[in-house]
């Protein structure tokens, strides 16, 4: 019996996704092909110039955006932002510290520290236990 592997794609939107890239902002070719999982590995292997300029300067999707932002994805929601920002426009953000991004962090950091006790409390139960 012989074993027949196929090759798996993906869509531009979810190859996208996977690169941390703005689908919008990428070629025309890469919007209207499919990926290969071969194809998505050897962008990320060895990026190409667009690539790596998508990935520097942008725009970025919400969630590279709320990464740099140090806020959550619904935070910049709240914040008002729900367009694509380029690097500078983030920079720009950090600069100004607006009232909406202090809160935002502020609320990340909260929920961090959370996470991070709770981890510790479980850790603990467990430790405790036979």
């Amino acid at each position: 019996m012989t074993s027949h592997q196929s090759t798996q794609t993906m869509k531009p939107a979810t190859a996208a996704k996977k690169l941390g890239v703005y689908l919008e902002a990428t070629p025309a070719e890469f919007q209207e092909g499919v990926v290969t999982r071969a194809e998505l590995n050897a962008l990320q292997a060895e990026p190409p110039q667009w690539l790596l300029d998508l990935r520097r300067d942008g725009p970025h999707p919400r969630p590279v955006v709320a990464a740099k932002l140090g806020v959550s994805i619904a935070g910049l929601a709240r914040g008002g932002v729900t367009e694509p920002l380029t690097t500078e426009q983030i920079e720009a953000l950090k600069q100004e510290q607006p009232e909406w991004l202090q809160k935002e962090r502020a609320t990340q950091a909260d929920v961090r520290k959370e996470a991070a006790r709770l981890k510790e409390r479980n850790a603990e139960r467990a430790a405790e236990r036979p």
